[in-house]
């Protein structure tokens, strides 16, 4: 491939898609990038991105910092090799299905998986668009669970970051609450049934007119057991293709008239 391809990519872009060479100065070569990149993701697993270091890494790995810069120049380049790797999944979306909306449930459902598995991950600020190998796959992996669908390339793409982006937001919420209950925090205080009767007594109709009701019925917090909404996650998102749903039968009726 040629040399100036990879110019316009950081250095941890480049060595993801495998453009980057690799120096042969230094010490004999015990380490490689995969084992660096492991190391690093067992870290940010086990106690958040905010622990991940070179040195840190190194010494997991035993070895000095100053071995790893020989792999990957700098900690940022490692972000961005532990995000690609984290996005490492199998298609979630069966070859030749057209059931366009389950398509989209497995891309949400596998989406929000990483986020579970790797609480971190939303922890990385975004930078750019997907452009390593395993964040571009999962984008072609939902691309070909919609593809028969009547809409035009930029449609198809801005349905994909609609999902992901919903994704991204439960997927947060969701891996926040889990690292707070396996803290020892109450499943409680995440529906709000902990705070049930504190709130009655405080959300009053005078200071909130339209939120005192839903309290006192037990709405706001979860602890109303007429609820027919179900989980709000799925809620949220079978919304979200309903809308889509209703766009393609306007685009329908548009071409039919």
């Amino acid at each position: 491939m040629d040399d100036h391809i990879k110019i316009n990519f950081p250095p941890g872009v480049a060595i993801s898609w495998g453009l980057e060479k690799q120096s042969n100065r230094g010490p004999k070569r015990e380490l490689n990038i995969d084992q660096i990149v492991e190391a690093a993701i067992a870290i940010a697993d086990k106690e958040g991105i905010s622990s991940v270091s070179m040195n840190r890494v190194a010494s997991s790995l035993g070895f000095t910092s100053m071995s790893l810069y020989r792999y990957i120049p700098s900690k940022d380049d490692l972000l961005i090799l532990m995000q690609d790797a984290a996005c490492d999944i199998p298609n979630p979306i069966p070859e030749g299905d057209t059931d366009w909306r389950e398509n989209l449930r497995k891309f949400y459902e596998a989406t929000i998986g990483v986020y579970i598995k790797h609480p971190w991950f939303g922890d990385i600020p975004i930078t750019s668009i997907p452009i390593t190998p395993n964040n571009l796959q999962m984008i072609d992996y939902v691309l070909g669970g919609i593809r028969e669908l009547p809409l035009n390339d930029h449609e198809k793409m801005s349905i994909i970051l609609l999902i992901s982006n919903y994704a991204r937001g439960a997927g947060e919420i969701m891996s926040d609450a889990n690292q707070a209950i396996q803290a020892g925090a109450s499943p409680g205080t995440f529906s709000g049934v902990d705070f049930s009767n504190a709130l009655q007594e405080l959300v009053t109709s005078d200071r909130f007119p339209n939120l005192h009701s839903l309290v006192a019925k037990g709405v706001y917090t979860d602890d109303n057991k007429d609820n027919d909404v179900g989980d709000d996650f799925e809620f949220g998102l079978e919304r979200i293709l309903d809308g889509i749903e209703r766009y393609l039968k306007l685009k329908e009726q548009k071409f039919d008239g």
